[in-house]
């Protein structure tokens, strides 16, 4: 995947029920989006681009050498202010590989970010995204760890079939956690965002399923760690400790 062909864009909001104001919290005297700006740069996969509502967060990106495109304030997913943000910056459809990174994983490793766009090497793949193996009890039993379900490729690549919230599969064998990075080639991304919601993405709560529901191919690249999303109080002070010496 050349620069040319790939866009990274990180959808950012300030609306944050649990941790209001989330992208432009310090972590380690930088915003939050920045962290993830920085990473997303770090990976040298492409054109990268924070995809925002509001001004105050474009003023953080652009005061610290980063892009940013104003999108609408009424978007009901990211995957809608990057299909908008993608249009603005990329007129002409020179980007064939559109990347949505969280803005909320200030602690993702850069490696991560390259690996997403593995399985897109194989042209019968839609959306690639990662996953990685679960080793304890409580991560597989929690509801807010979606699961990744899917037949294996080879041994670091999956063939989605499901996501869930559920602790599933059941019986022996690997269980893995979804990370919700995403990278769709730019014809998926149009037709998924023309998707009405679907039964089981409105079940779950699970935007993936509306892909799958529709016979869109989901790849997963697996790798070694979950990076640590930031929703919470808790989860704030644990990246500041993670970034203070980084």
């Amino acid at each position: 995947m050349t620069e040319t062909r790939t866009l990274v864009l990180i959808p950012a909001r300030m609306a944050s029920s649990r941790l209001p104001g989330k992208p432009l919290l310090d972590i380690a005297g930088l915003p939050m989006i920045v962290h993830v700006l920085r990473r997303a740069e770090a990976a040298k996969i492409g054109r990268v681009a924070v995809a925002t509502d509001t001004a105050e967060i474009a003023a953080a990106v652009r005061a610290n050498g980063g892009e940013a495109v104003m999108t609408r304030a009424d978007h009901p997913s990211g995957s809608d202010r990057i299909f908008e943000a993608l249009q603005t910056l990329d007129p002409e459809g020179k980007a064939e590989i559109v990347v949505n990174l969280q803005g909320d994983f200030p602690t993702i490793s850069p490696d991560n970010i390259f690996d997403v766009l593995a399985p897109l090497k194989d042209p019968a793949v839609d959306i690639a995204t990662l996953a990685a193996e679960i080793h304890s009890e409580e991560e597989a039993l929690n509801p807010n760890v979606v699961k990744a379900i899917g037949s294996p490729i080879d041994r670091r690549r999956l063939r989605a079939l499901y996501f869930t919230r559920a602790t599933a599969p059941t019986g022996d064998g690997p269980r893995y956690h979804h990370i919700g990075l995403y990278a769709y080639r730019r014809a998926a991304l149009e037709r998924f965002v023309r998707l009405p919601p679907s039964p089981l993405e409105k079940q779950e709560k699970l935007e993936q399923l509306r892909a799958l529901e529709a016979g869109m191919r989901i790849d997963v690249t697996v790798v070694d760690t979950v990076p640590r999303g930031v929703d919470t109080p808790a989860d704030l002070e644990i990246a500041r400790r993670l970034l203070a010496n980084s």
